[in-house]
């Protein structure tokens, strides 16, 4: 084994163990919660080893990074999740390779993923990326959009051709009146949640927490958690 991937091995069983421990703490099965790792700024190579490793789910921010990674790993049993804030010019080459894009903030953004899933002949599956440090109808300041604005924008993604909504993501707010409250702001996210499969039963990914509030986010409910640092570690970074 590589010194690298033995690096990779030994952080992905700390993070194992704390989300096991969380899901312990919470009363909830380890088979509740799904490890996405974030691989964003990390190399391909980092990718092969940690499917070797037996990740399924990988993450990225940024299209010029996740295009030419993805394809260089279309040969992996992977789901690809884009999380980051995803310009109109950028949909079409995301739709080309992600099977679930987390950060639908926008009606403008769900018209143009939908044209570009149905051009590329895929169904992409959607989280509605919720800011909770967002005013009313105003998108937050790391993006998502306010929790008024939730219905509107699942109802369209429903509706839209080679699109599918599978539920929520957030982001611990830094401002407003989550600040630094992680697990309340996640639990707030579970509650909409709650609203959202009322009406979309089978949008059930709650996408919330990262290596830093990992816990939290387990114990208010998420589904999903977004680890990067904690799995690939500092070091130095691609261009």
């Amino acid at each position: 084994m590589t010194d690298r991937k033995t690096e990779l091995a030994r952080n992905l069983a700390r993070v194992e163990e704390r989300i096991s421990s969380a899901c312990a703490a919470a009363g909830r099965a380890r088979d509740e919660v799904t490890l996405i790792v974030v691989t964003k700024t990390y190399p391909a190579s980092d990718v092969r080893l940690l499917a070797d490793l037996g990740v399924r789910h990988v993450a990225e921010n940024r299209d010029q990074d996740a295009a030419p990674k993805a394809a260089a790993c279309a040969d992996l049993p992977l789901t690809w999740h884009f999380v980051g804030q995803l310009q109109t010019n950028k949909v079409r080459s995301v739709a080309g390779y992600a099977h679930v894009v987390q950060s639908v903030d926008r009606p403008k953004l769900v018209t143009a993923l939908s044209a570009a899933a149905e051009g590329a002949g895929r169904e992409l599956g959607c989280l509605v990326q919720i800011a909770l440090d967002a005013e009313s109808g105003e998108r937050g300041t790391r993006g998502g959009a306010a929790p008024e604005q939730l219905a509107e924008l699942a109802d369209l993604v429903a509706g839209a051709p080679g699109l599918r909504i599978d539920g929520l993501m957030t982001v611990a707010p830094l401002a407003g009146p989550y600040a630094g409250r992680e697990q309340a702001a996640f639990e707030r996210l579970v509650e909409l949640s709650s609203r959202l499969r009322a009406d979309h039963p089978t949008a059930t990914m709650v996408s919330a927490g990262m290596s830093a509030d990992l816990e939290q986010a387990v114990a208010a409910g998420a589904t999903h958690v977004r680890v990067g640092t904690a799995v690939l570690g500092a070091r130095p970074r691609l261009g």
